[in-house]
């Protein structure tokens, strides 16, 4: 690290969101870097930085973010300016947030009078400078998978004394109306007061702006007046700046209240039956959502998944989101309800009418539903496409409606046809074509890409359901954005003599509060006018025709500089790259082959960072005379979905580069020899510590005196010592005690016991089951896990690891997880309870460590100094065979500091004993 400072200048933005378009982006944005730790190292410093360094010696002299929407397409430009006050060099870092569905097409850094700017390159030529960056030992990685539609970008440059830095990051989107409207969502996270801060949106919309709405999470009525918004006809201007004394969080803090969501929601006036055209310099833009069009009738399928993985949390939200949609079908809907696990169970043999006799009915039905089986998704499917088909075959359903098939689902196929590409062989051929299929992924074990594709092969899309507390409004929230088709099979035509290059011109349905693009090239730049038809199937027949004309921006907006001329190009090409991509995913391989080729030709043209492009900037050379390029990945919504399941945020082609990106909750475990692991997601960061003693030794790893509850575990040693002359020990039984609710239950690898009620009762590890009591659930996954819910309180998960029967030295052992401790006293302790409520620590003097990729540092927690070490324990939870490997700062000779007293301390003289 060369003994430099570092600081860490936290400028946390997000522009110009669009909250529709699938995002495929998953482009890489190389940066050369000056010299580092090693990246082993350099991932363990980063939530470091933040907490160690001396912020005071870095002024930040502005942070702003200017917004450009042009005819929907998003321009943002986030900028900052810092100055290093230190009479030493210092790094200093920019980060910013920017939707998952843009794409960057600019990056520039000015240090002392001198611009460093972003070349765009084909992919693969940059990874060769990545590699070295590897290889080298250095850091490579700039963009992080950040919450459900961000990601965060991150760079750093060594800044010489008294000398200023700029950065500047430009990024492009085209903004997808929603439930009739359009939203601009703009995230800020200063950390502390800035000079000047401020943003700033305008909005040109020709066909004329119908209202603006803004407002933001963290205005007080002090700040409230400050958002400023001038509303014309045909232009909107937002913006907000407050003073450094308005940005003050209180009167004797430095804080600030910048922290949290600047939104500005729009829509504009619709009044032409066929639509608004934009023509500029060439190309055009078609902007189809009639007004007023009546809703067609739907009849649709719910196929839900009940398997066992669905049970608790998952299955609840669910029941909740049905029973709100059912209330929701309009009376004119007929609907029918599918339940798979390993067999598949229909409420009724066919369609019915919303009827409130039906819909009354049908909420009792949800209420009963319950999870069981395992997931058989191919007969679950085939049944709801038959029972389509079947009832339209016999007129039971209103000619002029739509056929659709909503598929939720939490896992992969298992049961039945396990096949992905044979499922979606079947499903598409028995829908023929004629059913719309929306498939919803509910967490990070489903299959995404799989669902994905079956859905776009069935005239539909998937979205994913994150497992969270507002699973239930997920759901709800995308069935109301297909509940009302207004039209199907929609054409928009175009004169062949007058344009190419057109965009995707034909959509399988268009929905209420929704919006069709089209966008292509005039094969005449001095066309006057050219005409255009729109046929649709609705209720009746939609025939729609008018007269194109170039818009003179000019004439709209005659006190403007008009300074995105080509938004319309760029719009054109943006929408191509996007569908490009899409095509290179499904098809024949020629197919996929061409449509990449074109992808990547027109990126590289237009400067768009795609994941087929790179864009590669030169920084200052460090002291040494080198420099090494860091990599920004965009990814796909499968590699999210990976990086989730990891715990840790992307980073291309090397695993041991993947940072760790934590759980929104803390986690709390102990597993294998044993090692215990303390999350913490606020710090972005981890404790680790092992405990070694005499096999046999009982621990209590959990005491809540307030609410009763216990878990004490007993460690268990190796059959013999082996040849290194190393026994190790582990867990292998459990004691699980709430005395309020006169619970006890003892897990080992064997058997599980639980006592409630005044009875024994005895669960196999070799059977799946759920046990459901009064006070406690228990639901066991074969040969895998347990999972222990006590009533209104916390969850325990409990890992069976298997070995070998007649491995010479070691035996089957248990892992402890604790989930919902949030929900303990204050009073609580034990080796793993004493963490529950957090704990403060400093981590600073990062130092090469015995083992190059294990780096030391000073870490000052409890009033004491300790020595500890960046290392990596393994979560199983995802992974029973190999784990994932978290990184963490590791504290040695048995936790000694970092838990209070001594190890010896928590050993107890039963297994439901407290002392």
């Amino acid at each position: 690290m060369s003994g430099l400072l570092r600081v860490y200048l936290l400028l946390l933005l997000l522009g110009c969101v669009c909250l529709w378009l699938p995002s495929l982006a998953r482009a890489a944005l190389v940066i050369s870097e000056d010299h580092e730790a090693p990246q082993e190292a350099r991932g363990a410093a980063r939530s470091l930085q933040k907490r160690s360094t001396n912020e005071d010696t870095v002024e930040v002299h502005s942070v702003t973010v200017d917004c450009t929407v042009t005819s929907r397409f998003a321009r943002t430009v986030m900028t900052s300016v810092a100055l290093n006050k230190a009479n030493a060099s210092q790094e200093i870092f920019f980060e910013v947030e920017l939707p998952k569905t843009a794409f960057i097409t600019n990056f520039s850094m000015e240090i002392e009078g001198r611009v460093y700017v972003g070349d765009v390159k084909e992919k693969e030529k940059a990874k060769k400078q990545y590699e070295k960056a590897v290889s080298s030992g250095r850091t490579a990685g700039l963009v992080k998978a950040s919450g459900r539609k961000m990601e965060k970008f991150s760079v750093s440059v060594n800044i010489a004394p008294k000398s200023n830095v700029t950065f500047v990051l430009t990024h492009e989107e085209l903004l997808q109306r929603k439930l009739g409207q359009y939203e601009v969502l703009i995230r800020v996270k200063p950390k502390s007061r800035v000079q000047k801060f401020q943003i700033v949106a305008n909005i040109y919309e020709p066909q004329g702006i119908l209202f603006v709405d803004a407002h933001a999470t963290f205005l007080s009525n002090d700040l409230l007046p400050l958002v400023e918004k001038t509303v014309t006809d045909k232009k909107a201007h937002v913006s907000f700046s407050p003073t450094m004394e308005q940005q003050r969080k209180c009167l004797d803090c430095d804080g600030t209240l910048i922290d949290g969501d600047f939104i500005i929601k729009y829509d504009v006036n619709r009044a032409k039956s066929f639509g608004d055209i934009q023509i500029v310099n060439g190309y055009f833009v078609h902007f189809f959502a009639p007004p007023d069009l009546r809703r067609v009738p739907k009849n649709v399928v719910f196929v839900i998944d009940i398997s066992g993985s669905m049970y608790g949390t998952k299955m609840t939200q669910t029941r909740e989101a049905m029973l709100q949609i059912v209330k929701d079908l309009h009376e004119d809907d007929h609907f029918a309800l599918i339940k798979f696990g390993s067999a598949i169970y229909t409420w009724r043999d066919s369609l019915s009418k919303a009827t409130k006799e039906n819909v009354t009915e049908a909420i009792n039905y949800v209420k009963d539903i319950d999870s069981e089986g395992m997931t058989n998704i191919n007969d679950a499917m085939l049944r709801g496409v038959a029972m389509l088909i079947k009832d339209r075959k016999e007129k039971k359903l209103p000619e002029r409606s739509v056929d659709i098939i909503i598929l939720l689902t939490d896992g992969m196929p298992n049961v039945g046809e396990s096949n992905t590409e044979r499922i979606q062989e079947n499903v598409r051929s028995a829908t023929g074509g004629k059913i719309s299929l929306f498939s919803l992924g509910f967490g990070n074990d489903v299959d995404y890409s799989f669902l994905d594709v079956m859905s776009k092969q069935n005239k539909g899309i998937a979205r994913r359901i994150y497992e969270a507390s507002d699973a239930t409004l997920q759901l709800q929230g995308f069935y109301d954005e297909v509940a009302s088709p207004l039209l199907l099979e929609v054409d928009l035509r175009y004169p062949d003599n007058a344009v190419e290059m057109l965009t995707t011109n034909h959509f399988s349905q268009l929905f209420n509060g929704s919006e069709i693009v089209v966008a292509g090239r005039l094969t005449d730049n001095d066309l006057d006018n050219f005409m255009v038809d729109v046929m649709g199937q609705g209720l009746e027949d939609y025939k729609a025709q008018g007269q194109a004309s170039p818009v003179k921006w000019t004439d709209i907006y005659p006190d403007e500089e008009y300074i995105f001329g080509d938004f319309t190009e760029r719009l054109w090409a943006y929408l191509t790259i996007q569908q490009l991509l899409e095509k290179s995913k499904s098809g024949t391989a020629d197919e996929k082959e061409n449509a990449t080729a074109k992808a990547l030709d027109m990126a590289l043209k237009y400067s768009f960072v795609t994941p087929l492009t790179s864009m590669v900037v030169t920084k200052p050379e460090t002291e040494d005379g080198t420099d090494s390029p860091l990599i920004a990945d965009k990814l796909t919504e499968e590699q999210r979905q990976q990086s989730e399941r990891r715990g840790y945020y992307h980073m291309p082609v090397s695993p041991a580069l993947y940072t760790p990106t934590y759980h929104s909750s803390p986690t709390y475990f102990v597993d294998g020899d044993p090692h215990f692991m303390i999350e913490l997601p606020e710090k972005e960061d981890a404790l680790c510590f092992n405990i070694n003693d005499r096999p046999g030794t009982i621990f209590s790893l959990v005491t809540d005196p307030q609410s009763g509850i216990l878990v004490n575990g007993q460690i268990i040693g190796d059959k013999k010592i082996p040849p290194d002359g190393k026994m190790n020990t582990y867990f292998w039984r459990f004691g699980i005690v709430h005395q309020t609710l006169g619970v006890r239950l003892e897990v080992n690898t064997r058997d599980i016991s639980v006592f409630q009620d005044s009875k024994w009762v005895k669960l196999l590890w070799s059977d799946s089951a759920s046990l459901k009591g009064l006070n406690v659930d228990l639901l066991v996954t074969k040969d895998r896990s347990l999972m222990v819910t006590l009533k209104d309180s916390v969850k325990f998960v409990i890992l069976l690891h298997k070995v070998w029967e007649k491995h010479p030295y070691h035996r089957d052992y248990l892992g402890f997880y604790t989930l919902d401790s949030h929900l303990l006293s204050p009073a609580v302790h034990g080796l793993l309870g004493q963490f529950y409520h957090g704990i403060e620590y400093e981590v600073s003097e990062l130092r090469p460590g015995e083992v190059p990729e294990k780096p030391d540092a000073t870490m000052f927690v409890k009033g004491q100094q300790l020595n500890v070490t960046r290392g990596w324990q393994r979560d199983f939870r995802r992974d029973m065979k190999n784990g994932e490997n978290v990184p963490c700062w590791f504290v040695h000779n048995n936790g000694t500091g970092l838990i209070d007293g001594d190890a010896t301390d928590y050993v107890v003289s039963g297994l439901f004993k407290t002392v």
